[in-house]
């Protein structure tokens, strides 16, 4: 049957093959996304079929140092969920998974337990189990400002570990872990603070254990950079930190404090600090009298210029910030002038200081015994 079309309006040869050619190409991009559609759903329920029966859990063996307090009458359970909210055990399916397999796992008692975050849930039940010395025992407490000997009293009492055992430690001062800059001198860098006793804790791991929270604190305060800033060594501050912590208490004098003291070292004047020959002479007293100002320790620093030769106390970390940051200002003296409330006057000339200075007398004499006691 012949064409009624015009000859004219057929479409010509090369037309037909260009339409032709179109909808091949058409065919060929829906084969092909059919295709790739078919690989990604393919591909991603391979990869969840793949997940399907993993559980989260933490590669371990673990990071830092935590204390989880396990509660009279807890329950497993409960004692998972502690671990993944201290971020120990990563999830409670991995927890219940360790439980699970491990038939001790209803022995774990109440207390306190020395463990680490990002561990796998099964060396965290491990240790809960069978603690040995990561079970607490108690805590000990060693307060700010304290000299060396003091801190071994406390400790004593704190832990009922024997003096004896301190004093042999503290002879083998490189095995302490001490900061570089320490010079291998305990003095001023036995953290004061509360610290977790383990069972299978000695007069080693203890003062170790301190000196590892001077190195955090000292971190946290920048205290080797600031040091550089500062044109002084590390060392250096923590004598500065030392004095601070004997001389004031109030928050906003402390940085002052530190000034004054870099400002007349950087004059070359002496010091002049009672704290320093109360540590000196051991005294047990508030102030200093003319006699024991006469002492020829390095440590008088009314008679010798600088720094003393060490730290005179254990800074904490607010005196260790204020030694790293001191205050701005032009100060050459300070007084304390009022013992109950620690009030504390800053003078830029020995005439103003002086006046200062009559105020303390005047506070001395009506406080009678405060100031020699």
């Amino acid at each position: 049957m012949t064409s009624m079309l015009d000859p004219d309006l057929r479409p010509s040869p090369a037309r037909e093959f260009v339409h032709k050619g179109k909808g091949c190409l058409a065919v060929l991009v829906a084969a092909a996304v059919l295709v790739f559609g078919a690989y990604f759903v393919y591909d991603r329920a391979g990869g969840l079929l793949a997940g399907w029966g993993e559980v989260a859990d933490y590669p371990g063996p673990g990071k830092g140092s935590i204390t989880v307090t396990v509660p009279e009458g807890a329950t497993v359970s409960q004692i998972g969920d502690i671990l993944v909210e201290d971020k120990v055990v990563q999830s409670e399916q991995a927890w219940n998974e360790a439980v699970t397999s491990e038939e001790r796992s209803t022995s774990i008692q109440p207390g306190r337990y020395v463990m680490q975050t990002e561990m796998r849930a099964i060396d965290a039940l491990t240790l809960l189990i069978n603690p040995g010395e990561y079970r607490v025992r108690a805590q000990f407490t060693v307060q700010e400002g304290l000299r060396l000997t003091a801190q071994v009293d406390a400790l004593v009492k704190g832990t009922k570990i024997k003096k004896s055992a301190f004093e042999k430690a503290l002879d083998k001062p490189k095995s302490l872990g001490l900061p570089s800059y320490a010079k291998n001198r305990p003095e001023g860098f036995l953290f004061p603070d509360t610290y977790e006793l383990t069972a299978g804790a000695n007069a080693t791991s203890v003062l170790k254990q301190m000196a590892a929270r001077f190195d955090d604190v000292a971190t946290e305060v920048d205290l080797v950079d600031q040091a550089k800033k500062l044109d002084r060594s590390p060392y250096e501050l923590v004598i500065v930190a030392s004095i601070i912590e004997k001389e004031v208490r109030a928050e906003g004098d402390r940085a002052k404090v530190a000034r004054v003291l870099y400002n007349r070292l950087d004059k070359g004047e002496p010091l002049g600090l009672d704290s320093t020959v109360i540590y000196a002479e051991n005294l047990k007293t508030n102030t200093t009298t003319p006699e024991d100002r006469a002492s020829t320790s390095k440590y008088n620093t009314y008679k010798y210029a600088g720094l003393p030769p060490g730290p005179i106390s254990a800074p904490g970390k607010a005196a260790l910030e204020a030694a790293a940051s001191p205050a701005s200002g032009k100060w050459m003296y300070f007084v304390t002038v009022n013992f109950d409330t620690g009030e504390t006057k800053f003078a830029n000339t020995l005439a103003e200081h002086n006046q200062n200075v009559k105020e303390f007398q005047a506070w001395c004499q009506a406080k009678k015994g405060r100031c020699d006691s």
